[in-house]
Order: C-alpha cells, then structure tokens, then sequence
C-alpha cells in the first residue's frame, strides 16, 4: 500500500491517479483532529488564499496552459473546477466549498483509497508527503532534522465580504478591455479618495507575526500594504489599476478596486488582490473609505500565515524524489512550486513517477517546453537563492520569435505536444 500524508491538492491528486491505475493507497490527514490555523473546513483541498485558479487562457496564459496540460493528464483538480467553477472572465474560478466537496467526496468513495484521520509525526520511508506550505509540528521538525532546516515566506489572504452590502451606485461591472463576460464590480476611486486610501493603509495597525523574525513575502501574494509601502502610485499601478476600464460615462476611474465572485450564488465576493495582515477592525475601516465597500460586512477577514518550503534544489530530483532516498516523494507548495493549479500538478507528477519507479521502470521528466516540465526542472536545478515559482513562460525553454502574442501561441502548442508525447509514454 502507497503511503500519501496530506489529502491537499497534491495529496488527493496523487492518490487519484495512483489509485485509478490499480494502486491501494492509504491518505493520512490530520484533519479533523487538527487543523491549522488557515483552514476552517474539514474537507479536503480547501483552498484559503483565494478561489480563482487564475487565468483560463491555454494559449496566452502560463498558467492556463498549465491547466489544459493537467486536463490532458487527467487531473481530478480540473475536474472539480470545471464542475464548480463560477463566473470570473477570463479567469477559472471555483466555488470553494462545492469544490472541495467534489474531491473529498471522489476520493472517499474510492475503492483503491483508504483515507485513515491522524496526524503524522515522522517521515516514512517511502510514499509521498504532501503536507503543504502549513507543515508543523513534529513532522515539520523531522523535515528539517533530516534536510538541514527549512526556509519559508509569509502568504496573505484577501477579505471577502457579502454582495449585498457593496454599495452598487459606486460600482460598475466589466473586465478590463472588454475581454470576458462582465463579472467584475469594479470600485471606483478618485484622486482624493485614492490617496486617503493610501494614506489610512500605511497608518493602521498590523498583526504581529510572532513565528519568524525574518519576514520573506512572497511577491505573488504580497499584502496589500507592503504593495502601498513602495510608492503612493503602487497600487494605482498594480491591483487598483484604471487600465482597459471606463466607468458608465465611459471614462478612466483614477484607482480600481475589483471585487470577484467567492461561490456559485454570487453572494460572496472576495477583494482582489488585496491580501493583507492589517487587524480586523483595522481592515473594515480603511476599506470602507472606498465609496462602494463604506458599509460591506465582512464574512471573513483577510489573514496573513507562514507558508514553509524545501531548499529543493539541495532536496529533491526533478521528479520530485528525494535525492538519497528514492522511493520517497514530495508534492505540493512544500516543494517551491506556488499556486493551487501548480501544487495540483507536482501531486501529479510525483505519482507518476512514483509509479513509474515501482514497476521497475525509470522517470522520464517532461521537458521545459511544457509548464509540468519546467517547473519541475526548476526546483532541482541548481540555485543558492531559491524561492517559489509559479507557472510563467520565463521558466519554459525559448523560441526565438518577436511577436509576443505569436510566440506564446507556439509554445502553447509546442507544450501540448509535448505533454501528448509524456502521456503516450506512461501506456507503453
């Protein structure tokens, strides 16, 4: 029987694919016995920072390129977003707790999967360990006895508050440029509002993060106040962008705040881009001085909490094996990939190549031209200073084409072909 701790993302994609090709698995999850300060629910794959799996753009998009690469590849992640998913643009949204459900239900039904409720204390010889950005504990201790210590970089959430209390005479609906299906609300500021924005932002008062002394931010979910801290035009240049919106006289809002459906109903609605770790009250006040969120009710506050992560390129190959131990994988965000879709996809690959190596066969790595590939290659490959990666072309070996809309189009189809091949491969 494969050992998998974590029912996560990873964990539940790799006990999906492994148990669909005839494996017994047993999946170890803490949960409900114990949580982590993050999660709310006991379900499985309950995702905390945000329900968007970004962009849904297979051919200008990394990580929708990422997504139809796992689609061909079966991934029970995509299957439960396509079921769950919510309006979003151009974007692949979920319903949080209609998706979660769908994994744990199809991953407690399983016939080839036991899932036993525990919590792991030390590391097995063999399996896949898939215990997330959130590791503590012993077992987090035996990590770091084993590896030498681990890193890690703080992750923020965003606030979520209910529909019906924005204020929709200061709002409008719309993507940027007109792309999409106009499920945006978009929240106007002027330059006077804009400012005061900033101004009460930098001023409130933060949670004290007690864990770490050393405060390493992730720049793909930096907190919304440290984004302020970098100039007044920061954010009107980053998350409050005006750019490719006209409000309903058709001209430019000096700042944005975009909010995005949270569930299917549409009731909730999560501030995008604006993960922080101001306090509570700290938060209702400073976002009450945009116009259309000055009297929102708040279903959840955002959050900030410690995200911890291998130095892989010293720890793991780029199957996701550990490099003096074979036959012990591992998956997920605690690998150095970051994001939900890109934590789904290395559950994926370390099964694979689990399987692969339990048949008596040797791994192929899926080449960088293909996203699976090149974050793969990226986390074994040599770096002193090592930090999470994302899906994004940067990683992806070149073509050497100017037009950049070209290009990605060519790379889309070069990397399906690729991930075409690597299936082909595991029915050999």
């Amino acid at each position: 029987m494969i050992k998998i701790i974590g029912a996560g993302l990873a964990g539940c994609e790799a006990a999906w694919y492994l148990a669909g090709r005839g494996e017994q698995v047993e999946l170890v999850e803490q949960k409900p016995l114990r949580r982590s300060p993050a999660h709310t629910s006991d379900a499985f794959c309950e995702l905390v920072c945000s329900n968007s799996l970004k962009s849904d753009d297979v051919f200008g998009n990394a990580c929708g390129l990422l997504k139809e690469e796992l689609r061909r590849l079966g991934s029970v992640t995509m299957a439960a977003a396509e079921e769950t998913r919510v309006p979003a643009g151009g974007a692949l949204a979920v319903d949080r707790d209609r998706f979660s459900a769908y994994v744990t239900q199809k991953i407690s039904a399983h016939p080839n999967i036991r899932v036993v409720c525990r919590e792991e204390t030390e590391l097995p010889a063999e399996g896949i360990v898939a215990t997330g950005p959130l590791t503590d504990g012993a077992l987090y201790e035996a990590i770091a006895a084993r590896f030498g210590g681990a890193l890690h970089f703080y992750d923020a959430t965003a606030p979520v508050v209910t529909a019906g209390s924005v204020d929709r005479a200061h709002t409008f609906t719309g993507d940027r440029y007109g792309r999409g299906t106009g499920d945006y609300i978009n929240c106007p500021m002027n330059k006077a509002e804009y400012e005061l924005f900033v101004r009460e932002l930098l001023a409130a008062e933060k949670v004290t993060l007690r864990d770490f002394e050393k405060r390493e931010i992730f720049e793909g979910c930096m907190p919304v106040e440290v984004m302020a801290s970098r100039g007044k035009d920061a954010l009107r240049f980053g998350t409050f962008k005006p750019v490719g919106l006209a409000d309903g006289e058709g001209k430019r809002p000096y700042a944005v705040l975009q909010l995005r459906r949270e569930n299917e109903e549409g009731t909730l609605l999560g501030l995008v881009g604006c993960q922080t770790n101001l306090k509570f009250g700290e938060q209702k006040r400073v976002f009450s001085i945009i116009p259309a969120l000055k009297n929102a009710e708040y279903e959840r506050y955002g959050v900030m909490h410690r995200n911890t992560f291998l130095d892989a390129p010293n720890v793991l190959n780029a199957d996701f094996s550990v490099k003096d131990s074979p036959m012990l994988f591992f998956a997920g965000q605690i690998t150095g990939v970051e994001g939900y879709v890109e934590s789904a996809m290395s559950g994926l690959l370390a099964a694979i190549h689990y399987l692969t190596k339990l048949r008596g066969k040797t791994p192929v790595v899926p080449s960088a031209a293909c996203v699976c590939g090149a974050l793969s290659r990226y986390i074994a490959a040599p770096n002193k200073h090592f930090q999470p990666m994302n899906a994004n072309y940067g990683i992806l070996s070149g073509l050497e084409i100017r037009d950049k809309k070209e290009k990605k189009r060519l790379m889309a189809e070069r990397a399906l072909e690729e991930i075409e091949l690597f299936r082909a491969s595991l029915d050999e």
